[in-house]
């Protein structure tokens, strides 16, 4: 941005900037007291601080405000997002014509408030809201400039979005064009410049997301507007200025934000000062039909069952080839035009339940009722569709209608749309009679069907083929518990697919689609009719564990909602067969990078530590941020999936458990886990808790760095596992020699040391010694060096090469200490 203001104000400014000492806080910016690197302004109750930051994969440097005592730093605004400084030499300061300004070490400006004062009594100031002030002198009523009215990617409590009608201007949020680059990336977020306001997200210039309309409470497509921000969220608007501007308050004394991520995702989360770590209640992604118009005008989005759009009753796909292929944005057309000759005789309303309001609509204020309304919009040949919603009034549509989305739980309003007779009438009525014959038929085979039942039972008793009846019985009860169990799980019902379709996406499970292999049984790849690309889990016939992963995968990983972990799309019950079908990773596992040398040049540090990242938030959420409290027993190399970005994924939730809300501390006579990854307690007592899911990670975070497997030998002479080889360097001062030497490229050496450092906390001896997860996600993010000493490691005395070599030939289920030990190979 330029800067307004002659270089020779800047000049005179310069003897001011390095009057101050370093690694301080002040409380003001004026003329003679600016901010350079190691200071930092404070606001009053020490809620947010301002300063320079580098976002962490860089050393590029920015003046930003973030909060205060929320770890890892979370940034809320930033100053020069698309200049930034090079170096440390930046000084942030009220320039001579009294705007705030970013400059470098030659006084050159990179950013500047560019307002068109001329005082030189300006001063500014951090407000507990995270706006930053800046007015002449300290009078309220002569405020210059503010941050909140120049946004970066956050809305925070006060803040207001604004939306000028008259003008077109608005105020807008911009994503971050990275994770960790905070210049101008694709997605921005603001009002709608319409009558009935709602919210957008753009990529570009294209809609990408809505909130859809406000009813007077809340944005009725934020359905958790309602738990949440229902006693803070306001939108004004002023009929008179043709302005309109939405905000919201605190609704606890926790920290709230929303922002636009850079993938252009729209989150809210809070801050929980009492366990110290965000939380994240709401995000629009939460479903497939969450990105706009993804069927098209006139096709409807479901995001339940395999067929996400179909065409409105009356209309037909515009494309059949593109529709069977997977492309909907053609959307529909009509297959019998309106006939308005008459006054909108020959026509009528069809009613859709549930559903999303579409995109465009017009505004009746005054209307009052749904007859009305559709009275209204019988008499306009234009209006192709209807509603009464509450709170808003009548709305109607004359152009497309789009972004329709139909919500299998009912809720959402009910919307009408215009159709003609034909569609209507004659077809509707045929069709309740094949109802109603389909349905009397249906009810003679099933009388037939039971009375042809009892005589077979009666003559398998008569003919004493009890066993095999027993049996037929089991399987029915078994088969109908299972369905039970998976409709009864909290949250979106889970879909179940029909067997057919499932066996047609995998050519019959055939092995050219197989991925691997597990104690579930094998998986295998899928492409469904929609293109959408699935892996099914298909429970072995042989399998004794099988069953019962698969009762624990339905009961517990659709209650699971994460970027972190593995997404399941559904399940299949049908006789014999149980699947799982879960998102497609491209991938495969991690395993496949990490141990094969050929591979292992593609996971540089960065992608490596970017792995670590996000395996250790998907641990924190399954612990403490999800509704249930889930320890996953099971967490190695290849139970980490990677999607086509690397992005990890934890995955294999069958031998996980639940704790209640107060437990921390869990025993089984059945312990089931890999080898290698086992923490002490939970091998040798069947105890296992928190810390028994932290010892597994920090094994793979150990197995990340050094690119070798625990189970390995590292010392010829003493037998060492990947644990005991750490402590030996740990102990030694050579723990750099640990880092895999077919690491490639640059990677910073204090990030490496502090992964083995945390690796070895979390493997200590004594549970009760290693961090939680929660202290893990911290100390990953932070440069602080003063971390625990850590203690050694678990299963770390040394053996010779005969026990080693025995305890390799060794069965697979032993019994230790009364308790029964099942060993899984890693696979």
């Amino acid at each position: 941005m330029a800067f307004v203001g002659s270089m020779r104000n800047v000049k005179a400014l310069l003897p001011f900037l390095f009057l101050f000492p370093s690694c301080t806080a002040i409380s003001t910016i004026t003329p003679t007291q600016p901010i350079k690197e190691g200071q930092t302004l404070l606001s009053p109750g020490e809620v947010f601080e301002l300063g320079f930051f580098s976002p962490r994969t860089s050393t590029n440097r920015y003046v930003g405000i973030w909060y205060h005592s929320v770890p890892p730093q979370t940034v809320v605004w930033v100053a020069n997002r698309e200049n930034p400084l090079k170096d440390s030499s930046g000084v942030f300061a009220v320039s001579g014509d009294g705007n705030l300004a970013v400059l470098d070490g030659r006084g050159n400006s990179l950013w500047s408030s560019s307002t068109s004062t001329t005082s030189n009594d300006t001063t500014a100031t951090l407000e507990d809201t995270g706006n930053l002030i800046l007015r002449i002198g300290n009078s309220n009523s002569s405020i210059l400039w503010e941050s909140f009215d120049h946004p970066t990617d956050s809305f925070l409590p006060l803040m207001k979005l604004r939306a000028d009608l008259k003008t077109g201007k608005r105020t807008i949020l911009t994503s971050w064009k990275g994770e960790e680059n905070p210049s101008l990336g694709s997605f921005t977020l603001g009002l709608e410049l319409h009558m009935i306001p709602q919210m957008l997200v753009w990529n570009g210039s294209a809609r990408y997301w809505r909130s859809r309309q406000w009813n007077g409470r809340i944005f009725i497509g934020m359905p958790y507007m309602y738990n949440v921000y229902l006693n803070g969220a306001n939108l004004v608007i002023d009929e008179e200025k043709k302005t309109i501007y939405f905000t919201y308050s605190y609704y606890t004394e926790e920290y709230t934000r929303m922002w636009i991520e850079w993938s252009g995702v729209f989150k809210t989360s809070n801050w929980n000062l009492q366990r110290k770590e965000w939380s994240i209640p709401w995000t629009y992604m939460r479903t497939r039909c969450g990105l706009y118009g993804l069927c098209g005008p006139f096709g409807i989005c479901k995001d339940s069952g395999s067929q996400i759009c179909v065409c409105m009753q009356g209309f037909e796909p515009k494309s059949i080839a593109e529709w069977s292929s997977g492309n909907w944005s053609g959307g529909c057309a009509r297959k019998a035009q309106l006939n308005c000759s008459s006054g909108g005789k020959g026509n009528g309303f069809l009613k859709i339940g549930g559903v999303k309001m579409p995109d465009f609509s017009d505004w009746k204020r005054g209307v009052g009722d749904g007859k009305t309304c559709e009275d209204d919009c019988l008499k306009n040949c234009s209006c192709i569709a209807h509603a009464y919603v509450g709170g808003i009034g009548c709305m109607n549509w004359g152009g497309d209608l789009m972004d329709i989305e139909e919500f299998s739980s009912g809720g959402e309003n009910d919307l009408y749309i215009r159709l003609a007779d034909s569609e209507l009438g004659g077809k509707r009525g045929i069709k309740a009679i094949i109802i109603v014959v389909m349905v009397v038929l249906g009810l003679l085979i099933i009388v037939l069907c039971a009375y042809i039942y009892r005589r077979w039972m009666t003559k398998q008793r008569e003919s004493g083929r009890q066993s095999r009846e027993q049996a037929c019985r089991n399987s029915l009860d078994e088969d109908i518990l299972l369905r039970g169990m998976v409709h009864e799980t909290e949250g979106p019902e889970l879909p179940m697919f029909d067997f057919r379709i499932i066996a047609n996406s995998t050519d019959h499970f055939s092995h050219a689609n197989k991925l691997g292999e597990g104690g579930f049984g094998p998986v295998y790849k899928g492409n469904l009719q929609s293109g959408e690309e699935i892996a099914v889990k298909r429970l072995s016939k042989s399998s004794g564990q099988g069953l019962e992963e698969f009762k624990n995968e339905v009961k517990l990983i659709s209650k699971l909602q994460h970027r972190n972990l593995v997404k399941i799309l559904g399940c299949c019950i049908e006789g014999e067969e149980k699947l799982l079908i879960y998102e497609y990773m491209p991938n495969k596992s991690l395993d496949v990078f990490l141990f094969d040398p050929s591979q292992q040049s593609v996971l540089d540090w960065a992608k490596r530590f970017h792995i670590v990242e996000g395996i250790a938030r998907g641990l924190l959420y399954l612990h403490r941020d999800s509704r249930l409290k889930i320890i996953h027993r099971d967490l190695k190399a290849s139970n980490i999936l990677l999607d086509e970005g690397l992005q990890p994924k934890i995955s294999d939730f069958g031998m996980a458990r639940i704790f209640g809300g107060d437990q921390n501390l869990a025993r089984t006579n059945r312990v089931v886990g890999t080898y290698g990854y086992m923490s002490p307690e939970y091998a040798m007592e069947g105890r296992f808790s928190e810390k028994s899911d932290v010892f597994s990670f920090g094994v793979l975070l150990l197995e990340i760095v050094s690119g070798k497997r625990n189970s390995g030998s590292f010392h010829h002479e003493d037998s060492l596992s990947l644990l005991g080889h750490a402590w030996l360097l740990w102990n030694q001062n050579k723990v750099l020699e640990m880092i895999d030497p077919g690491l490639r490229g640059p990677f910073s050496q204090s990030e490496v040391l502090r992964c083995i450092h945390i690796g070895l906390l979390c493997v200590q001896q004594f549970a009760t010694d290693r961090p939680t997860m929660a202290s893990v996600v911290f100390m990953l993010g932070s440069d602080i060096a003063n971390f625990p000493i850590p203690k050694q490691p678990a299963f770390t005395e040394r053996r010779s090469p005969l026990e080693s070599d025995s305890s390799q030939r060794s069965c697979k289920i032993c019994s230790v200490n009364e308790v029964t030990v099942t060993i899984i190979q890693g696979r």
